[in-house]
């Protein structure tokens, strides 16, 4: 949603009397104080895919890296597993990769 379209919101809401003057200058400054890409223009939740990244608490088998790597691409869970597996056969790199996900990529914040 675009800057315009939140102010456009702001302004029916003031209109219709759920906001008072005060409220709507405060909103409007704040809407336009923010950095742009919060506001929508930066697009897909894609655009910033390493913040989207956590570890799976539910698709899981070791740790949950292949399960947050499944949430976060159109990629099934299974197809990393398998990849993961494919690549430890060349002198365990696969296994190094997974471990440091493991380790330094977070698990996903409870609901």
């Amino acid at each position: 949603m675009s800057i315009a379209d939140e102010i456009e919101k702001l302004r029916k809401l003031r209109d219709d009397g759920a906001l008072a003057e005060e409220e709507f200058v405060k909103a409007k400054s704040m809407l336009l104080d923010q950095p742009a890409q919060s506001h929508g223009t930066g697009g897909s939740p894609m655009s910033d895919p390493l913040r989207n990244f956590f570890r799976s608490r539910d698709d899981r088998w070791l740790g949950g890296v292949c399960g947050g790597l499944g949430d976060l691409t159109a990629v099934p869970s299974w197809f990393w597993r398998l990849l993961f597996c494919l690549f430890c056969l060349f002198a365990g790199v696969g296994l190094l990769v997974y471990i440091l996900m493991w380790i330094f990529v977070p698990e996903r914040p409870a609901k």
